[in-house]
C-alpha cells in the first residue's frame, strides 16, 4: 500500500474572537504588549491530507498561529515529491526520510519542522485507519483514555474580570487554570491573588510569556511559591538555556518549557542541563513519532510531560491527546477552550470532553472523523497558500 497523494490546506477561520486578544476584525498581524510574537484576528493553521492506493486518508496538522501559507510551501515543494511511492503503513521510516532531506543544511527547526510534524501526524493517522488501530494502539498501547487537564487563560483586561471568569469556570468543574501574564512581578502577584481570593478551590499555573530577566524571574518565583502556585512557564528569553537551568536549580516551584524546541535534540540539550522540571512539546511542532520520543528522554531524567496546544485545531488536538494517552509520565493536557471551540469546526463530531478533562476518541488513527466539506469551505485557495 502506497501514499499516492499529498495535499495542503491553508486556514484562516474567522471565530469572532482571537486568540489572546489579538486585533480582532485586523487584516494583518499584530503584537500584543507585554507579548514580543506576532498574533492573527483568526485562528490560522495548516492541514495536510494524504491518501493510499486505497483512497484510504489520512489527516494532519501544525501549530502554525501565523503564517501557514509558509509551511504549506514546505510541504508541497520539498516533502510531498519524496513522499508519494512511500509505504502508506509505515510512518517512522517515512518520517526518517522526510526529516533528512534539508537536515544538513540546518533546517531540522522552524518552519521545516512544522510541516514535518503535519505530514507526519497525517502519515499516522493513515497508518492507523489501515489497521483498524488507533495511533495510540499502534505505538504500543494507551495508559489511560481520559487526559486531566488545566484551563489555559483567562481573558479579561483587568484583574476583576480574570476573577469573574475564573470563579465561573471552578463552579462548571475546572480545577486548574494557567494564567496568561508578564505584565511585572507586582501586577502578575496581584492577578494571582485575586483569582485565589475569587476561587481558592484552583490550581494556578502562571505562563510569563518570555519576558523577565533573572531578577525578575527569581523574585516572581518566590511570590508564587508563597502563594502555592503549580508551575512558573516560559520566564526567561526563549532562547536562553543556561538562564533557565539557573532559574530552575534556584526555583523553589517548578519551570516548565517546551512549546518553542521542536525535537528530542533540543529538548535533550534543556533536559541533561536540569533546564526544565515539566517538559511541554506540542505534537503541532514535533508530529507524534518526535513528541513519543521526546517523552522517553524526558521520563528518562524523571521529568513529567505536560503537552502543551494553544491555536491548533481539531486534528492537532486529536494528535495530542494520542501522545498523551500513549506517554507513561504524561501530567496534564492544555485545554484552550476558544480553540477547541473553533478546532471542532472542521470535524464530523467534537473530540469528547468535560470541563475537566479530555477524553481519547474512539475510531482508527486520530479518532476523529474530519469534515471535508467544511475544511474545503476555511480553506484559502490553492494560489494563496505559497
Amino acid at each position: 500500500m502506497q501514499i499516492t497523494a499529498v495535499d495542503t490546506f491553508v486556514l484562516k477561520v474567522d471565530a469572532g474572537e482571537s486568540y489572546q486578544q489579538a486585533a480582532a476584525g485586523s487584516s494583518g498581524y499584530t503584537v500584543n504588549p507585554p507579548w514580543r510574537s506576532l498574533y492573527s484576528p483568526y485562528f490560522e493553521s495548516l492541514l495536510v491530507r494524504v491518501e493510499a492506493t486505497d483512497g484510504t486518508v489520512g489527516w494532519g496538522e501544525c501549530l502554525a498561529p501565523v503564517g501557514p501559507e509558509v509551511p504549506a510551501a514546505i510541504v508541497a515543494r520539498l516533502l510531498a515529491p519524496t513522499l508519494v511511492g512511500l509505504d502508506a503503513t509505515a510512518p517512522r521510516p517515512a518520517w526518517t526520510i522526510l526529516r533528512n532531506l534539508m537536515r544538513e543544511r540546518g533546517h531540522l527547526v522552524g518552519h521545516q519542522a512544522d510541516a514535518l510534524a503535519a505530514v507526519d501526524i497525517a502519515l499516522w493517522d493513515l497508518a492507523g485507519r489501515l489497521a483498524g488501530r488507533s495511533i495510540a494502539d499502534l505505538v504500543g498501547g494507551a495508559f489511560r483514555r481520559t487526559m486531566p487537564t488545566y484551563l489555559s487563560g483567562l481573558p479579561g483586561a483587568t484583574d476583576a474580570e480574570r476573577a469573574t471568569l475564573a470563579r465561573q469556570w471552578a463552579d462548571r468543574g475546572v480545577g486548574t487554570v494557567k494564567l496568561h501574564l508578564g505584565h511585572g512581578v507586582a501586577s502578575d502577584l496581584a492577578t494571582v491573588d485575586a483569582i485565589q481570593a475569587a476561587a481558592p478551590q484552583l490550581r494556578i499555573a502562571l505562563d510569563a510569556h518570555w519576558v523577565y530577566g533573572m531578577h525578575d524571574a527569581l523574585a516572581l518565583a518566590s511570590g508564587l511559591a508563597e502563594r502555592g502556585v503549580w508551575f512558573l512557564e516560559a520566564p526567561l528569553e526563549v532562547e536562553d538555556l543556561a538562564g533557565h537551568a539557573e532559574l530552575a536549580a534556584r526555583s523553589p516551584l517548578p519551570v516548565a518549557v517546551g512549546e518553542a524546541l521542536r525535537n528530542r535534540y533540543e529538548f535533550t540539550q534543556w533536559l541533561d542541563a536540569r533546564a526544565m522540571a515539566i517538559a511541554q512539546p506540542d505534537v503541532g511542532r514535533t508530529g507524534i513519532t518526535e513528541a513519543l520520543a521526546i517523552a522517553e528522554v524526558a521520563a528518562a531524567r524523571h521529568v513529567p510531560v505536560a503537552p502543551h496546544h494553544s491555536t491548533g485545531l481539531g486534528i492537532v488536538l486529536a494528535a495530542g491527546l494520542q501522545v498523551a494517552a500513549a506517554v507513561e509520565t504524561f501530567a496534564i493536557f492544555e485545554y484552550q477552550a476558544k480553540s477547541t471551540e473553533v478546532g471542532a469546526h472542521i470535524l464530523q463530531e467534537p473530540v469528547p470532553m468535560t470541563p475537566s478533562s479530555y477524553t481519547l476518541p474512539d475510531g482508527p488513527g486520530l479518532g476523529i472523523d474530519v469534515d471535508e466539506d467544511a475544511v474545503r469551505r476555511f480553506a484559502a485557495p490553492k494560489g494563496n497558500q505559497q
